[in-house]
């Protein structure tokens, strides 16, 4: 396929629908059927299993995991990054992670207690599989669209992948509470778990088919062919870092905002991926079938609001700034991790998925455009969204270390979502620090 221009229509739409096929993993994986399946599996466990000689609670076990694959995405990622630019080749890469992550998914289906060393191993590849291609993809953004367009297409994506992957979720919520009309048989209960294994394996064949078309329309990466792999490249690797280290030590701007994101992202990151165990183990539903039925309904309303949150925040960053409605987000996360200390009925839940919904789409859509906005003119623009990516993937390490051991000392998760408003209160004061320049309209 002969490249598209820089700007063009085609080239912007393929882009955002990676984000169709690849957030059906985040949806169905990090946040509604896997967490729920897992909680299952520990319903005669009272929450804790023993691992390598230790016992520990399973959401603790799960964030201790998770923090563990986002580790390793940042330690290779820089590295990986600083490779494609030079030989030109980050589409491969990009599909490399992408394959991964998909089959991981479909290795969830044998996910057992009794085999939890190799079960964890599949969550753990999926993880890696699923942020790791993201390093690609999010480079791409200023490669293959003008500063004017990047706020736009970057909430486009997210509202494609809210899109694509409420549809897959509806069809596995369907399988869930209706497994007779599929062909799914068993007891009401292993029947629903069954289901949910299928559901794994349709997350990885819906993420292989639907990334197909980004793939077609995507260059290559920077026109580099003619640079071969040697064995000197992986030095050259660090020598990019090293390059791209020094030219941030020279953007005040990309520099202060890097250290704001570092730390508001470990909370965003944090309560995205632990919010479906916290309502299973922290709200009173009325049975085991209201709590899977109502905690798949609350991540639904997330990401159809997210939808329209992703979209005005996009507006309101056209209007006041990207900064000034970073600031604002923030705080009113701060407001919504105070409340949830509080919350204990389904319906504070819903209401809380709601807002949440509100804010989440719009704060990862303009984090990642402001991030390109602030970019200097470089090819080496996966060397520079490396950086980007490793401080989202240290502060998801650290905010899920934190989960994970209140979690563990205290045996609730409570106490540790209060302690993530912390980092958005320090987010909004580091923020506040970032100069004003045209280029944010501030």
């Amino acid at each position: 396929m002969a490249d598209l221009p820089k700007g063009s229509k085609k080239l912007l739409n393929a882009w955002a629908f990676y984000d169709w096929a690849n957030s059906v993993y985040p949806l169905v994986i990090s946040s509604a059927v896997f967490p729920i399946f897992y909680e299952a599996l520990f319903s005669d466990r009272n929450h804790y299993i023993s691992v390598f000689g230790f016992s520990v609670k399973n959401s603790a076990l799960i964030s201790f995991v998770t923090a563990f694959a986002f580790l390793v995405v940042a330690l290779i990622s820089p590295l990986l990054s600083g490779i494609s630019d030079y030989v030109g080749n980050k589409k491969a890469f990009m599909k490399f992670f992408c394959y991964l992550g998909a089959l991981s998914c479909v290795g969830l289906y044998w996910f057992s207690l009794e085999n939890i060393y190799i079960s964890l191993l599949f969550y753990f590849l999926g993880l890696i599989g699923f942020w790791g291609s993201l390093v690609f993809y999010n480079s791409y953004l200023p490669d293959i669209a003008f500063v004017e367009q990047q706020d736009e297409i970057s909430a486009k994506g997210y509202s494609y992948g809210y899109i694509g992957s409420v549809i897959l979720l509806i069809v596995n919520l369907a399988m869930i509470m209706m497994p007779d009309i599929f062909g799914i048989t068993g007891t009401k209960g292993e029947a629903a778990m069954k289901a949910m294994r299928y559901s794994f394996i349709m997350v990885g064949i819906w993420w292989i088919i639907f990334s197909q078309y980004a793939y077609y329309y995507l260059p290559k990466g920077s026109r580099n062919a003619e640079r071969k792999v040697t064995k000197a490249l992986v030095f050259n690797g660090f020598r990019e870092l090293k390059k791209v280290w020094h030219l941030l030590e020279k953007n005040n701007n990309l520099k202060k905002y890097l250290v704001s994101f570092f730390v508001y992202s470990m909370a965003v990151q944090t309560v995205m991926l632990i919010a479906t165990y916290f309502g299973a183990q922290e709200i009173a539903w009325a049975s085991k079938s209201e709590s899977t039925t109502g905690l798949i309904i609350c991540i639904l309303l997330i990401q159809l609001v997210a939808i329209v949150g992703a979209i005005f925040t996009s507006k309101a960053s056209e209007k006041f700034g990207n900064i000034p409605t970073l600031i604002v987000i923030n705080c009113f996360w701060v407001l919504l991790c105070a409340a949830a200390y509080f919350i204990t009925l389904p319906i504070h839940f819903y209401i809380m998925a709601g807002l949440v919904g509100l804010v989440m789409g719009g704060i990862q859509a303009l984090s990642r455009s402001t991030y390109s906005k602030l970019l200097p003119e470089t090819e080496d623009t996966a060397s520079f969204f490396s950086f980007f990516d490793v401080s989202e993937k240290i502060g998801i390490v650290i905010g899920m270390l934190v989960y994970g051991i209140i979690d563990q000392i205290t045996g609730s998760p409570r106490f540790a979502i209060v302690f993530l408003g912390v980092f958005f209160i320090t987010g909004v004061i580091l923020l506040k620090r970032v100069p004003k320049n045209k280029v944010l309209n501030q």
